[in-house]
């Protein structure tokens, strides 16, 4: 009303519409768009207690507050599977721990054993790059050779880093995690999903590994000889601003599908996301997404008919292995 009385006045008469109005009216008029302002702003509700369980196209998954600790949804949460390239936020942590210098220059070096499935690398046999660098396109770029060279610079070399990375998941609580190497190719390194939120909350303490994992892209420099390589972050969602994101990391080996672990901001509650084994590339983003809409309005949407199917072989598959494996003590010790 007070727009349109003006857009109708003259000048002169502006003047007396003003006085007319008064201070009174512009003040109301001010704590009109106040309060349209802050029901927009207002942050999305938690689920309700009976709101259904989230569809998840993730085989095993958790998803808990950061700040409480609380599981606000579990999913075949204890089952021991293998984590793929999850393993490197405990590479990274055994090697901040180990406190050595982040600006020293390490030569890459070949792998001692067999090269294993999806252990392609661009890294140049011979040069050399720093820790710092090599931290970096590991935990963002999912870069195996690099954790091969991170490993064999810590003192005692690898054997005495796989031992620490052992033994800090025993201090974590992690009594249902193994590792056999750095990087994760290996379908020896198992954990369950109630371990990795373990791991996940831990790794996130580390500023430099918050600040590594969402890095969205990154061009690193070597030298002996000199060149530079581009990489990007393996998560897509590190790439746009729909998400507020303190810690990532993806995984992917055959014998562990399609793996996602996530720290985010969803409203004003930072949550930990644990997704392992999802069926199809996109899959794991698609239920970080699902896990999103799920917090905000209760409803997470539904998930393909092939994703189901997938989940009900893996989870037979899975059932068959530990109907057939002995019976052991899992410790988180070698």
């Amino acid at each position: 009303m007070l727009a349109r009385a003006f857009d109708q006045a003259s000048c002169d008469d502006r003047a007396v519409i003003w006085g007319d109005f008064g201070v009174k009216h512009l003040l109301a008029a001010c704590c009109l768009l106040t309060a349209v302002s802050v029901s927009h702003a207002q942050t999305p509700k938690a689920p309700r207690a009976d709101s259904p369980a989230p569809e998840l196209a993730s085989v095993h998954a958790v998803v808990a507050d950061f700040d409480t600790g609380a599981t606000l949804f579990a999913k075949r949460a204890d089952t021991v599977v293998p984590i793929a390239s999850l393993t490197k936020l405990m590479m990274a942590m055994v090697v901040l721990d180990a406190g050595q210098p982040l600006d020293e220059w390490l030569k890459i070096v070949k792998r001692d054993g067999p090269i294993e499935k999806n252990a392609y690398s661009r890294l140049r046999i011979g040069s050399e790059a720093k820790r710092r660098d090599l931290l970096l396109i590991a935990v963002m770029s999912s870069e195996n050779l690099a954790c091969h060279v991170l490993a064999a610079n810590y003192p005692g070399g690898t054997p005495a880093f796989v031992a620490a990375m052992n033994a800090k998941a025993s201090e974590l609580g992690m009594t249902e995690t193994h590792f056999v190497d750095s990087s994760g190719l290996s379908p020896s390194n198992r954990s369950t999903a109630s371990d990795l939120v373990k791991m996940a909350n831990a790794a996130a303490h580390y500023s430099l590994i918050r600040e590594l994992s969402t890095t969205a892209e990154y061009t690193m420099s070597f030298r002996s000889p000199a060149y530079t390589l581009g990489y990007g972050n393996t998560n897509v969602l590190a790439h746009g601003d729909k998400w507020d994101i303190r810690l990532s990391k993806t995984g992917f080996i055959n014998e562990a599908g399609r793996c996602l672990i996530m720290i985010a901001t969803v409203g004003e509650r930072v949550v930990t996301m644990v997704l392992l084994d999802s069926f199809g590339t996109r899959s794991p983003i698609g239920d970080a997404n699902r896990v999103k809409r799920w917090l905000e309005t209760g409803s997470s949407g539904t998930v393909a008919g092939a994703a189901r199917d997938y989940e009900r072989q893996r989870t037979a598959a899975t059932q068959v292995a530990v109907d057939a494996a002995p019976t052991r003590v899992s410790t988180g010790a070698p």
